[in-house]
């Protein structure tokens, strides 16, 4: 039987799109669900796209209920990815799910994590704290923003003269290359 992913985005969601073009054709894993915090947000044309359900909650439903989980539980996912998710993962949906729920952030973390250290706020720090590097790192969803344990991390160099737009695209790279592989790689080390 397949392996069960589902991703929690609430933008864009060009890494959800790299995720579910990669398990398209897979015989090992598919993404069965898209879940989004914002009804505006692109990731869901994505999902449709590629003919996978999504389902838009609110911070009620996500933080007092226990209908995710439920939902989750019902299609029988095996991974959780979150992919450009803000919000911080509740205690109830991480003991439901125990060390499958991951997170990737676009830092070298422990540097530049954090609550507010999200997209442009990160690598504007980075920018701004003269570092020669930066990458991504994908790790193990907690209670804290961006603290779980490590799984993968990859570095690009910071070039003199890189500007905003330059290292987010590095990063982007970086996050398309590689997070898709790191998810593969954790599905087939699951138990069955």
């Amino acid at each position: 039987m397949k392996k069960r992913i589902a991703i929690f985005a609430s933008g864009s969601g060009s890494n959800a799109q790299k995720i579910m073009e990669h398990f398209k054709r897979s015989a090992e894993a598919e993404v069965v669900l898209i879940l989004t915090n914002n009804p505006q947000a692109y990731v869901l044309q994505r999902a449709d796209n590629f003919e996978i359900p999504s389902h838009i909650f609110n911070r009620q439903e996500f933080y007092d209920t226990d209908e995710i989980i439920r939902m989750l539980k019902n299609l029988q996912v095996d991974l959780i990815v979150l992919a450009g998710f803000m919000w911080l993962v509740p205690k109830t949906l991480l003991a439901a799910f125990p060390n499958k729920i991951i997170n990737l952030h676009p830092a070298l973390l422990p540097k530049f994590g954090g609550k507010g250290m999200y997209g442009d706020h990160v690598h504007k720090a980075v920018l701004a704290a003269g570092e020669e590097e930066s990458g991504i790192t994908i790790h193990f969803a907690n209670e804290q923003f961006d603290e779980g344990e490590v799984i993968h991390q990859s570095k690009f160099k910071i070039e003199p003269g890189d500007n905003l737009e330059m290292i987010k695209f590095k990063g982007q790279q970086l996050e398309h290359q590689h997070f898709p592989k790191v998810i593969e790689n954790l599905l087939k080390k699951m138990k069955s």
